[in-house]
């Protein structure tokens, strides 16, 4: 069975989901690794096909799931405030 890790969502405060540590610390650091430190950011799209670079190819076969995850990822580090949304379309996204 593998270990579980607590996420958190902006858009549900106080809630929390129970995911795959492994995988989301693996997903969290690849994103943290391709997000820019400054607007205007890069798309979710953007993100997601350059993460796929700095995963591990046993977790992530193939980039499997890279679009779950990232965005499992994003949702938490929105709701911890270490990345930032655009306040206004189309969605951007940058380390805080």
């Amino acid at each position: 069975m593998s270990e579980k890790i607590e996420v958190e969502n902006v858009n549900s405060p106080g809630r929390t989901t129970r995911v795959d540590r492994a995988k989301y610390e693996a997903a969290r650091a690849a994103l943290m690794a391709v997000l820019p430190a400054e607007a205007p950011g890069m798309t979710p799209a953007e993100a997601q096909k350059a993460m796929v670079a700095h995963l591990p190819e046993d977790l992530f076969p193939g980039g499997e799931k890279v679009g779950w995850w990232m965005k499992c990822v994003q949702l938490d580090l929105e709701a911890k405030r270490l990345i930032a949304r655009a306040p206004k379309a189309p969605v951007r996204l940058w380390r805080v």
